[in-house]
């Protein structure tokens, strides 16, 4: 059979096996080989879900914000031996907001079939539990770290929420989920409506909807879990 690159999910928190469907685990357990952002957490993630192969024995590469792009294809290595290869995301779906988006536009360069497996998608189930506009959307990936470019593309993207109905979506490095929160209640509108999705398929999982008046007048405290932001302007 020809080798694939597979596009492997990881849960959001908590067991793969409470999160991932049987096929999407039965396929990762027959792998050997893998792309991975962090070895020890990508090991850890192996052994919570039973390899049926020490873990010694897993070929693992490094692909991380720090990999040049001339070494990408160079991880392709197995799949042109006739090894299927796993791309594995860090947290929920690889190459969204992740490096791992250059080694899957290297395998289509080469021909190699891609094949996403079933898992979750914390964007995707932020939308769902939101209330907010559906068939209007758009990822924004991170903000800008800096304050005042951060304001500007706050703004940008309410008003074309605004003017697109469109529902803008965008998450934050944890640490930095606080300072993200008072600059968009310090910036939009008061009548533009905020939700705020945390620790997502834990068991202290939290989806609020808010205008930023209400936000402004009992404002949280995000802390460092894991939150997706997703705003729409009236």
């Amino acid at each position: 059979m020809r080798a694939i690159l597979y596009v492997v999910p990881t849960p959001l928190g908590g067991s793969p096996a409470d999160a991932l469907p049987p096929t999407t685990l039965q396929t990762i357990r027959q792998l050997a080989d893998f792309v991975v952002e962090n070895e020890k957490s990508a090991r850890a993630f192996f052994a919570a879900m039973g390899m049926p192969r020490p873990l010694r024995e897993l070929r693992l590469s490094r692909l991380d914000e720090h990999t040049a792009p001339r070494d990408v294809r160079a991880l392709l290595a197995p799949l042109r031996e006739g090894r299927s290869l796993g791309l594995l995301s860090e947290a929920g779906c690889p190459a969204i907001a992740d490096p791992g988006a250059a080694l899957v536009a290297a395998a289509h360069d080469a021909g190699f079939r891609v094949a996403p497996l079933v898992g979750p998608s914390a964007i995707l189930l932020a939308l769902m539990a939101s209330g907010l506009e559906g068939q209007r959307f758009s990822f924004c990936g991170y903000l800008p770290r800096e304050a005042a470019a951060r304001t500007r593309r706050i703004r940008e993207l309410e008003q074309r929420s605004r003017t697109e109905c469109e529902t803008e979506i965008f998450i934050e490095t944890p640490y930095r989920n606080d300072a993200l929160l008072s600059a968009l209640l310090a910036t939009c509108a008061v009548s533009t409506r905020l939700c705020l999705a945390t620790d997502l398929t834990l068991p202290d999982q939290s989806v609020a909807l808010r205008s930023i008046g209400d936000w402004r007048r009992a404002p949280p405290v995000i802390g460092r879990r894991p939150t997706v932001f997703l705003m729409l302007a009236a």
